[in-house]
């Protein structure tokens, strides 16, 4: 393992995580273009930052999702990354599941900032929060006082929803019952409607994801990584993070590959060393060692190969071709790209996996004009900075 000091590898991961913002606004143009002679044709050798068109999808199959995005706009797999950056800066560097699900449902449900493609996980994600919660109000509601009327359980559940969304254990009794007391002064009435917010708050449930094993799971791994780098908990606030999306086995197998090549890139071990580490925790470690045979890399020939889909089976062999082959951070992404499909979701591996071993600028790191095309990326460089150095 390679001895490094505390705070020696911050600025190859603050780089790292630029680089995966950076690679997935490069893919956007062509994601979800399943020809890749289509790409290079629309794209040619520098396929990279182009526009969103739906245009470039009239030949070749693909499904054009991004109509309204712009040049330098992130996909929904960094949108998602930012909500799980934001709530690990909040919660000071640790992972707090109950903040990061609210975000997530507030980022991406109704009423929320998001504007654009909703994947499979992240929709029903969604639905489960609202089944989750009618469970834990139907539980709560079971154990009311008698003689409150239906009436009044009605509104006491409208007036403690908002708390239990935001709000949880002790946080909860004390604007719950300033917001009853508006309209019932009784504080038998009040106390049942923070023993109901109580007991919502304890029928919540981390594992809130699909039982899906898409990309999602993986992409937005790498600011959990980088806070917890080296840490014996990682493994856990890995499985953790992705059972809030998705819940399931082999997402969560393939998510511990993913956590242990970025961990040990960030740490400074050489890419061999990493790539034969995370393989050895995949579920299929044999069809990893497939991708990283040959002596050239082959975007689309890894695409023909072991497919293009958003599906993990399919995408990691992709990841681990480009990374096994690419010589620079800007061969790995327009390979990336070449490839076609699912190219925002690899992007968030490939990315930060790329930028870092090779850094910022120069012959083989991020070109500094790509950091400049990405839109807000004054915002999202600054907090990159902030969670990476308070590590």
């Amino acid at each position: 393992m390679t001895d490094t000091q505390p705070g020696q590898r911050t600025p190859a991961m603050i780089a790292a995580l630029a680089g995966g913002w950076v690679a997935d606004a490069a893919s956007l143009g062509l994601h979800w273009l399943y020809s890749s002679d289509r790409i290079a044709e629309v794209g040619g050798g520098a396929p990279e930052f182009l526009p969103p068109r739906a245009e470039y999808y009239t030949r070749g199959f693909g499904y054009f999702a991004h109509d309204g995005k712009e040049t330098g706009d992130i996909s929904h797999y960094g949108a998602a990354t930012h909500v799980l950056m934001e709530s690990l800066l909040a919660s000071q560097g640790t992972l707090d599941i109950r903040d990061y699900q609210r975000r997530f449902r507030s980022f991406f449900g109704p009423g929320g900032q998001w504007r654009g493609f909703i994947d499979n996980p992240t929709r029903i994600t969604l639905e489960n929060f609202d089944a989750i919660e009618r469970n834990a109000v139907e539980k709560a509601l079971a154990d009311m006082p008698a003689r409150l009327t239906a009436e009044q359980k009605r509104i006491l559940v409208q007036k403690v929803m908002p708390y239990t969304r935001r709000l949880t254990g002790s946080q909860l009794a004390r604007p719950v019952r300033e917001a009853i007391n508006l309209t019932y002064p009784d504080s038998e009435i009040q106390d049942a409607g923070v023993h109901l917010a109580e007991t919502i708050d304890r029928h919540r449930v981390a594992e809130s994801g699909a039982d899906d094993t898409q990309l999602p799971a993986v992409s937005k791994l790498a600011p959990l990584v980088a806070v917890y780098c080296g840490h014996p908990d990682l493994p856990q606030v890995t499985e953790a993070a992705v059972r809030v999306t998705n819940h399931n086995d082999t997402a969560v197998a393939w998510a511990r590959c993913a956590m242990r090549l970025l961990d040990l890139l960030f740490r400074g071990e050489s890419l061999s060393t990493a790539l034969d580490s995370a393989a050895g925790e995949s579920p299929a470690p044999e069809t990893l060692k497939k991708a990283r045979a040959g002596r050239r890399i082959d975007g689309p020939g890894a695409g023909d190969t072991f497919g293009r889909t958003c599906y993990l089976h399919e995408a990691m062999p992709v990841i681990f071709h480009v990374l096994s082959h690419a010589s620079s951070y800007t061969e790995a992404v327009r390979a990336n790209i070449l490839c076609g499909g699912d190219s925002c979701g690899r992007a968030w591996l490939i990315g930060p996996a790329m930028a870092a071993i090779h850094g910022l600028g120069g012959e083989h790191g991020i070109p500094l004009s790509w950091l400049a095309r990405v839109n807000h990326a004054a915002s999202i460089f600054s907090d990159i900075e902030r969670l990476v150095t308070s590590r």
